[in-house]
């Protein structure tokens, strides 16, 4: 291994561990400093600074890694096999405790990089839930009172809530998917009194 080749290698370690410092750090307290993420991640503050040059930067590449990871789930489930509320049910179990793990990034990322850039950086993420929403309401299994982005967003808001509901104890982890699911295909069937589906 030559020497070029072990200090990238190196590099790669301490940009690991500070991202994943960060994610605990910033779960704990939105607030946490670059000294303490650096702490955590048993690296000196030049380091910190030689990979991230501002806390910006730092929640920036933190907030795609979690898009990245939250983009593979969803990725892995086939939307487009069998009716729209069953693929959106397989969804929303395989991937509702994943994207809370999102949570504390998507907050941060919130205060720091701001609710547009937040919002067009899930572009992706929102398209690909957005197309088997239109899926839904073309086979009449959603209803269409409401138009398909503020669906999404209502979706994930609800996967988040949940989250937290467990983790307060307040939803019994055990029931929480099946409840999930209940309760978003419920909520996307119904619509205002008068309207069709």
């Amino acid at each position: 291994m030559t020497s070029a080749t072990r200090r990238r290698a190196d590099a790669e370690r301490n940009i690991e561990a500070i991202l994943d410092a960060a994610l605990d750090r910033l779960g704990r307290d939105p607030s946490a400093g670059m000294t303490e993420i650096a702490k955590a991640a048993g690296v000196g503050r030049v380091t910190l600074y030689g990979h991230f040059p501002s806390r910006e930067a730092l929640v920036d590449t933190l907030f795609d890694r979690s898009l990245a990871d939250a983009d593979a789930v969803l990725g892995a489930v086939d939307i487009d096999a069998g009716r729209a509320d069953e693929a959106l049910a397989r969804l929303v179990r395989s991937s509702w405790r994943v994207l809370d793990r999102q949570r504390t990034v998507l907050a941060v990322a919130l205060r720091v990089l701001g609710p547009e850039r937040v919002r067009d950086r899930h572009a992706a993420v929102f398209a690909r839930l957005e197309r088997l929403l239109r899926r839904g309401r073309e086979e009449g299994a959603f209803s269409a009172a409401a138009p398909p982005g503020w669906q999404a967003t209502a979706v994930y808001s609800l996967m988040h809530a949940a989250a937290q509901e467990v983790d307060e104890g307040r939803l019994d982890a055990a029931q929480a998917a099946e409840t999930l699911v209940w309760t978003i295909l419920g909520a996307l069937r119904g619509g205002p009194a008068g309207t069709g589906r």
